[in-house]
């Protein structure tokens, strides 16, 4: 009877494809994977270790898409294969047919106000769970609308498939279709890969190989372009899904890693990136072994749990917690993990040279950038902290009650001072943040958007372990937190979710809380409101001694909060920051709360470190100019500020 389905189904193909092509293109899709990594920039030549990083996920469900149904339903079936929690977008003549297929079906979604947001929210997912997010938009502006989130995503390393339903392609398509932009080519350099797909036959095999892709090495987003005519054709499925890629690791690297670490008159200090999130215990295990301080860049706070003994925060230099650069100071070599060198977690590059330094990541062109390394190790963070640890007869290191205690006195005066009032007019951030951050339990979710209280934020929230914070690291999209928290509170509702944004922000994104308010998710939505793009004002001030196109518009935020159906509180001193978070917090539903806020008399280390790095490099013919123009501004008595 399968047989007899398959010719039928065989009569019914596009006249320009007949069954032999269709089992070709197939067989492409297995060729392709079997060269992902060289294809990619991964090293191909890896042993065939399993990906410890993803557990029972390892494989879906396992059952695969099998029998006789619609291209629509064969993606949907396998989403589902895959465990997606959710799908993020918004429905359009080209991707209808998928839509009712997840209604049928009984996949989760959920239609967003924005396409950027649909992108944001696939990210979000993917950080908050540790699995694959997943996003539907259709081309030409549903896809140009989504880009922002995907190069979030590619510049952060977070897994993300988007499924861009394109317009009929092929011999005798009629021209000028709508949204008939090039999309494929539009989508290759912000995403890892892109998957096309040229017959309803190749629909799940593509999507399961764009997971496994998206996963492999160094996650990102991966694109599959699907003709929307593919949605409605039907075809005899028998797919399965494919075993996980094998994780890099390069033996040689390591042993010259190890040399270097069993030399007990090095004093070793861990920094561990994103890249470590799956490997919490094994990192803390190695750095008790080696007595090593750690600390984390801004993408990987969390990954050592605060309150253990060698945790010292986030950074190792200026720019990070004081407790960081006081403990990296009597280092003698960096073992990097997981990380790599960005301009946000340096501060602009500012980050201190040590002479031995050990980089270690699963993408290997990561290795070695912005930084010198004495090694470096093409390896998943797993694989290398499981080997460190056994071979721990060979770093071990004689324990030092005195580092310990010399943390604990820093970093309990980086609280004192991040607890302590330095801002009288309004509210001030650092002790806004240090009183959310012990009004919520240990497990709650923290987003924080791009404002100058950005790196406050990384500096005194705590954490007791992996995804309970996140912030848009690399691609810095304002106005990221308030799509991403919603996603977060859709696919964990038993944590409680806030959001943390400045009023620039609020206005890159704001119409998306009435997603929030749509769909009954009870997101705390905080917004800093001081009346300008602060952050700007900041760094232009000293370098032009005026600022431009700075000022927003005041913004009636209960009456906006009431129009789209939100709870309102306002939060306009320090002595109501308690009192005004708690009822924030008691709200039942999604809640906006203004918090009055003002940023004089408190130092932003980050922005130090970072004025200092761009001055120092800075050519001097450039440092004439500069402070020429400060001079003959300073003479004015009313800057031209607005």
């Amino acid at each position: 009877m399968k047989d007899v389905g398959a010719r039928q189904g065989a009569a019914r193909m596009d006249e320009n494809l007949n069954r032999r092509e269709a089992i070709g293109a197939i067989g492409a899709i297995g060729v392709l994977a079997a060269h992902a990594d060289s294809v990619l920039g991964q090293v191909p030549d890896v042993p065939a270790l399993p990906d410890p990083r993803l557990g029972a996920h390892a494989h879906g469900h396992g059952h695969g898409v099998k029998g006789r149904m619609t291209g629509a339903k064969a993606a949907v079936t396998a989403l589902q294969c895959e465990c997606v929690p959710c799908v993020f977008g918004i429905p359009g003549a080209q991707n209808n047919e998928f839509w009712d297929a997840m209604k049928t079906l009984g996949m989760p979604y959920l239609l967003v106000t924005h396409e950027a947001s649909a992108s944001v929210m696939a990210d979000a997912a993917a950080r908050v769970l540790g699995g694959v997010g997943v996003c539907s938009v259709v081309p030409g502006p549903g896809l140009t609308n989504a880009l922002t989130g995907l190069g979030e995503a590619l510049l952060d390393s977070i897994p993300v498939v988007a499924l861009v339903t394109d317009v009929a392609r092929g011999p005798g398509k009629p021209s000028f279709q709508v949204h008939s932009l090039a999309n494929t080519e539009i989508l290759k350099p912000i995403t890892k890969a892109v998957f096309e797909i040229h017959h309803q036959a190749q629909i799940p095999s593509t999507i399961h190989e764009a997971f496994r892709v998206a996963r492999c090495g160094e996650p990102g987003p991966v694109a599959v372009v699907l003709p929307f005519n593919f949605l409605s054709e039907v075809w005899d499925y028998d797919d399965v899904v494919p075993p996980p890629y094998p994780v890099p690791f390069d033996e040689n690297a390591y042993r010259r890693a190890l040399g270097l670490l069993s030399n007990r008159k090095l004093r070793v200090g861990i920094y561990a990136g994103l890249g470590c999130v799956e490997v919490g215990p094994q990192l803390a295990q190695a750095a008790e072994i080696m007595q090593a301080p750690v600390a984390t860049s801004v993408s990987g706070k969390g990954v050592i749990p605060d309150a253990h003994p060698l945790a010292v925060g986030w950074g190792y230099g200026a720019q990070g917690t004081r407790a960081a650069e006081r403990a990296f100071k009597d280092v003698d070599l960096v073992l990097a993990v997981g990380v790599k060198y960005s301009e946000v977690s340096t501060a602009n590059y500012a980050i201190p040279r040590h002479r031995n330094l050990i980089h270690v990541d699963a993408n290997a062109k990561n290795l070695g950038r912005n930084v010198q390394a004495s090694v470096c190790v093409n390896a998943d963070s797993s694989v290398f902290f499981n080997r460190l640890v056994a071979d721990a007869a060979y770093v071990q290191r004689t324990a030092d009650p005195r580092l310990a205690q010399s943390i604990k006195r820093d970093r309990e005066v980086d609280r004192c001072e991040n607890r302590t009032i330095r801002v009288t007019e309004g509210v001030d951030p650092m002790a806004f943040l240090s009183t959310l951050r012990c009004r919520l339990g240990p497990d709650e979710l923290f987003f924080i958007d791009v404002t100058a209280s950005t790196h406050w934020a990384a500096e005194t929230i705590d954490l007791p372990g992996p995804r309970r914070y996140f912030t848009p690291a690399n691609n810095q999209s304002m106005g990221w937190a308030i799509p991403a928290a919603i996603a977060a509170k859709k696919v964990r509702f038993d944590r409680e979710v806030v959001s943390v944004s400045g009023d620039g922000c609020f206005l890159m994104s704001a119409i998306e809380m009435s997603t929030a308010a749509r769909a009954g998710l009870p997101v705390r939505f905080f917004i800093f409101d001081d009346g300008a793009y602060h952050y700007m004002q900041m760094l232009q001030e000293p370098q032009f001694k005026r600022t431009t196109a700075t000022e927003l518009a005041r913004i009636n935020y209960h009456a906006y909060a009431q129009s789209i159906g939100l709870g309102y509180n306002e939060i306009l001193s320090n002595a109501d920051l308690d009192h005004g978070i708690a009822r924030t917090l008691a709200c039942p539903g999604p809640i906006l709360t203004r918090v009055a806020i003002s940023y004089e008399g408190r130092e932003l280390r980050w922005l130090n470190a970072a004025k200092s790095a761009y001055i120092r490099r800075m050519p001097g013919d450039q440092k004439v100019r500069m402070a020429s123009r400060v001079a003959v501004r300073s003479l004015k008595l009313h800057p031209e500020n607005d």
